[in-house]
């Protein structure tokens, strides 16, 4: 008989990384302190599948950024029976996919929407600190609203949620704005920006040689600190902006100005995406290096048409939450770490009937206890109490259960008496352990 081989462990896919807890505690918080922020603006949740069309992306997020070409994972799927397959792509942003689902189920037929979600996006890239092959995105995208109020409410919204994460504007982000204007503006820009480009065309890059015609804006966007004095010279987009553009952008900055944001202007800012027009926008930070941007969005208001819908105005943002808990730990903001308000110690399996029963009755009642698994020493269980930081230790011993009770040991307050209650009347006392 041969000896069989031994299976090796398999691991996860490079760059997409498991969550495990304690860290995993940090997410709930993280995602608990932004929907609690979310809802107080009236913004409801949504959610939509993982794989979409790649037809999506191409026509939604441009077909020459570097996120089509060089990072969307996309494939085709199995031929069905008449030998047609299916093209599709895992998502790498989510803006497109909301504005599908809106325009599939007729969403936006009766009035506005303001939207939130959260979820995994995928874009194959080298993978570094904050930067991932699967990362997770929280983002807001309000659709159906026309005016500058709506472009400051977001920012707003942002803004309040970052002051709620412990974030101090100035010292741990700053806020960048821009206009992009409306297409025929940005067409004026782009002529009088390639003409720039080609003039200074034997400083640029292979990469920026390319995109000087199917997307000279990113070329402003360049990290190269020998292009920074060709791109600090190029023609300025605010140059171009017409009345009406200008009204907009005045009215955003009016509104901002008047709730005491802070904000600078940043006329090279445009954005990783195709879709976006007028108002722009991005949170930065110096925290994290070269990974500086924490939250960016803007109005999109040719995206629903471009992607077959009725003509729609629309902005939003995204914040990348792998970037978010990096940048809340560099400042030293953590979190309390979740605890149980109570710790079953039972050292005899003698009761566990009886036990467990009054366990459940704690439970219904809104109390957080954990059990422990097992037997053994009291002394070990009492350690292992502490260390979860429950408030209290639920003692089941030989004793109490002969006389049908509990005794209840207080372990955050020093100098606090021990005490009993009743085992069958446990919802009557289950309050006690929910006000330490």
């Amino acid at each position: 008989m041969t000896e069989q081989k031994k299976l090796q462990p398999l691991q996860a896919v490079k760059g997409m990384n498991d969550i495990l807890p304690p860290e995993s505690a940090r997410w709930e918080w993280l995602e608990g302190k932004m929907r609690s922020v979310l809802q107080r603006y009236g913004y409801q949740n949504v959610r939509t599948p993982i794989v979409e069309p790649t037809a999506l992306f191409v026509r939604g997020i441009g077909e020459v950024t570097d996120i089509v070409e060089k990072e969307m994972y996309a494939f085709e799927d199995r031929a069905d029976k008449h030998g047609q397959a299916e093209h599709l792509a895992l998502r790498p942003e989510m803006t497109a996919g909301v504005v599908r689902a809106m325009i599939e189920h007729s969403f936006l037929r009766d009035s506005g929407r303001r939207l939130y979600y959260f979820g995994p996006m995928f874009r194959r890239e080298k993978p570094q600190k904050g930067r991932y092959r699967q990362f997770h995105q929280m983002g807001v995208e309000a659709l159906g609203f026309h005016g500058p109020d709506v472009d400051a409410e977001v920012i707003l919204l942002g803004s309040r949620l970052l002051h709620e994460l412990g974030l101090k504007d100035g010292e741990h982000v700053r806020l960048e704005l821009n206009c992009l204007g409306a297409p025929e503006e940005r067409r004026a820009h782009r002529e009088a920006l390639v003409a720039h480009l080609e003039a200074h065309k034997a400083l640029l890059d292979e990469d920026s040689q390319r995109r000087m015609y199917t997307n000279p804006l990113r070329v402003l966007d360049t990290k190269n600190p020998a292009l920074q004095d060709m791109a600090n010279a190029a023609p300025k987009l605010l140059d171009f902006l017409g009345e009406a553009s200008l009204a907009h952008f005045n009215g955003v900055r009016a509104i901002l100005d008047a709730a005491g944001i802070a904000y600078t202007l940043n006329p090279r800012l445009v954005r990783g995406l195709d879709y976006y027009n007028l108002t722009v926008f991005e949170w930065v930070t110096d925290k994290l290096g070269s990974q500086g941007t924490v939250c960016g969005g803007g109005r999109y208001d040719g995206l629903i048409e471009q992607l077959g819908g009725k003509a729609t105005p629309a902005v939003g943002f995204g914040m990348g939450m792998e970037r978010m808990l990096l940048l809340l730990e560099e400042v030293g903001v953590a979190p309390a770490a979740p605890a149980p308000d109570a710790y079953a110690v039972v050292p005899s399996a003698n009761g566990l009937p009886q036990v467990m029963v009054a366990l459940e009755e704690l439970r219904a009642a809104g109390v957080s206890v954990v059990l422990h698994p097992g037997q053994s020493s009291m002394k070990s269980q009492f350690k292992k109490a502490d260390a979860s930081g429950a408030a209290y230790a639920l003692v089941f011993g030989d004793d109490e259960l002969a006389q049908g009770l509990v005794s209840i040991k207080p372990l955050r307050s020093e100098g606090a008496a021990q005490y009993t209650r009743r085992m069958d009347a446990a919802a009557d006392w289950a309050a006690e352990l929910l006000n330490a």
